[in-house]
């Protein structure tokens, strides 16, 4: 739970960049006194909401029964009222910005009329994106087909695939349905093996487990693999490896397998997250140690690391792939953009000197249930000799 300083100073901000939506939109949209009012109300009510649908994951539990069934009503506008608020606040901040020069550059009644159509297209237009981001992210996600040519492939494992989940986010708006429909669709494209590279949860095991529990069904030829994230430590890291073992995922914590595919041997190894140790030091992310005491002939070695910062680490211990999630791409416009300042890569295949790095999209989603310009996706994953 976030000390009550950052709360008070976060609600405070929420409240300022509505009020500032409000003086900038309501006065130039000259809609009338009943609009007007209507428009101030939903501005209060979504500056009340946000907070609600940002403390998400932990209130209800804290709460205990009865007010928690009370937040846990109020989590799904919360949650839709921070998707609409960043569309508002974007499309705001670029009128102003786009109002600057017609001052200098436009008569007067073509600034009028602009300054008039533009303040009534803000709030349409983010109620049209925060929507079809609705639906982009309540959707099965799609199946995003990725051939690697990978060099000096061992022909065994030429034609290997790998199903890989990321960042799924059980929680408050992603329950046990989301994760069944994920699972039936896994199942039915066949794997040889699947990897989940973290932020499985938002949540304790106590309130998730059910919701999670169909990843048991999950089936491929080598097993399913777990990796945490940054979100597993938020939310009880030790009782979500000790619940996953027990429903059959190999959970790798700085650690390897050895799997023989077709004669085959290969590696597949797991770090902890890359801030794990600021949870626990003993969790330190350390890819050298995942893979210390893999047998030398072994022909691939292969990385789940929830961040893609962990590539650099992974590249120079011998890794030969690496894949990884965490940024869900951006999640919606425009956020995608500012994403590159934190990670080294944003989605999507990468090459790091001599090895690739794949970076999923994610599962699921994060906070607001909204996807705008970054799909959520089931990566399968298809390694190829170079020279086939």
């Amino acid at each position: 739970m976030p000390p009550r300083r950052f709360i008070l100073f976060a609600t405070s901000l929420i409240a300022v960049l509505h009020a500032y939506i409000g003086l900038r939109i309501l006065p130039d949209a000259r809609v009338g006194l009943a609009a007007t009012a209507a428009g101030i109300f939903f501005l209060v009510l979504s500056a009340l909401l946000i907070p609600v649908g940002l403390l998400a994951r932990a209130l209800p539990s804290r709460l205990g029964k009865q007010y928690g069934k009370l937040v846990g009503l109020l989590v799904w506008p919360g949650l839709i009222a921070i998707g609409l608020f960043s569309s508002l606040f974007v499309l705001t901040l670029l009128r102003d910005v786009a109002l600057v020069p017609a001052l200098v550059f436009v008569d007067e009644p073509t600034l009028s009329a602009f300054v008039l159509y533009s303040a009534r297209t803000v709030p349409v237009l983010a109620l049209l994106l925060t929507s079809i981001g609705l639906y982009n992210a309540r959707r099965t996600p799609g199946v995003v087909h990725v051939d690697i040519r990978v060099p000096r492939l061992h022909a065994s494992l030429h034609g290997l695939t790998i199903t890989q989940l990321s960042d799924i986010h059980v929680g408050p708006t992603i329950g046990r349905r989301f994760i069944e429909r994920i699972v039936e669709k896994v199942n039915g494209i066949e794997s040889d093996l699947i990897a989940i590279t973290g932020d499985l949860v938002d949540g304790s095991v106590r309130d998730l487990a059910a919701h999670v529990e169909p990843l048991s069904a999950l089936k491929a030829k080598h097993g399913t693999y777990f990796v945490t994230g940054n979100h597993e430590y938020y939310s009880g890291a030790a009782a979500w490896v000790t619940e996953l073992r027990r429903l059959g995922l190999r959970v790798l914590e700085n650690e390897h397998v050895v799997l023989e595919h077709r004669g085959a041997p290969l590696v597949v190894a797991g770090v902890t997250d890359f801030s794990a140790h600021q949870f626990d030091e003993r969790k330190r992310s350390d890819p050298a140690v995942a893979l210390h005491g893999a047998p030398e002939d072994a022909v691939l070695r292969i990385l789940l690391a929830h961040q893609p910062r962990s590539a650099d680490a992974a590249e120079r211990a011998g890794f030969d792939l690496q894949l990884s999630g965490h940024t869900h791409g951006g999640q919606f416009l425009p956020w995608n953009f500012f994403v590159r300042f934190q990670q080294p890569y944003v989605a999507g295949l990468h090459r790091l000197r001599n090895m690739w790095i794949y970076i999923s999209r994610g599962t699921g989603y994060w906070g607001p249930p909204k996807r705008l310009g970054a799909p959520a996706e089931i990566t399968r994953l298809r390694l190829l000799a170079v020279d086939a």
